[in-house]
């Protein structure tokens, strides 16, 4: 693990559990958020990239508008996984060398307490060697597919999908330095992002 000048702190947990919203709670307390998916969104905006995209996939993953439907992209590759390697080795690259670029321009700046990586898949790219410290986002199966519901994601068949793809979310609570539980308000997520960092401060 790299001791960085300020904590470089991981978000874990599964999908719809509420990792950017712990993210942005962190930014709010004066972190620097780096938020990969909307790297990767801005990404396939680009031209360069849209078109190996398209070349892959082709060109029903395009909506009315000529952009990159992410949704029906994703139905895609998560229901195959060499799909998912190739749309991964598109993007990866690319979306992991501009979040280094951006950690080492917020350890410069003191305007920032610690920087936080709201990576989706932190652990199954091994970029949890990066972090100083890992926090899991532990919640209700149940509340997360009613998100994921009211989000577009599918059900809960889909769901399990998606997850098959990634490390349990056991190893991921096991890895994790600190939980959150993300199963009542927004009041008491903050309380309880509050203390931790209070903690990662206190010990770095």
């Amino acid at each position: 693990m790299t001791k960085h000048k300020k904590p470089t702190i991981g978000i874990l947990g599964g999908i719809c559990s509420g990792k950017s919203t712990v993210a942005a709670e962190f930014g709010r307390l004066g972190c620097a958020v780096i938020d990969a998916d909307e790297i990767a969104k801005e990404l396939l905006d680009k031209p360069a990239i849209q078109a190996r995209v398209v070349n892959l996939f082709g060109r029903d993953i395009l909506d009315v508008a000529g952009k990159v439907d992410r949704q029906r992209l994703a139905k895609i590759v998560f229901s195959d996984q060499s799909k998912l390697e190739a749309l991964t080795s598109i993007i990866h690259p690319t979306v992991l060398e501009k979040t280094k670029k951006l950690i080492e321009m917020y350890e410069e700046n003191s305007a920032f307490r610690a920087i936080v990586l709201d990576i989706p898949l932190l652990v199954e790219v091994g970029w949890e060697n990066r972090c100083d410290k890992l926090i899991f986002v532990d919640c209700d199966p149940q509340i997360r597919l009613q998100r994921a519901k009211n989000r577009g994601l599918g059900d809960e068949n889909e769901l399990k999908i998606r997850e098959n793809f990634q490390i349990s979310l056991d190893k991921k609570a096991q890895m994790s330095h600190y939980t959150l539980h993300n199963n009542s308000d927004m009041s008491e997520l903050a309380l309880q992002v509050g203390r931790i960092f209070n903690c990662i401060l206190k010990n770095s």
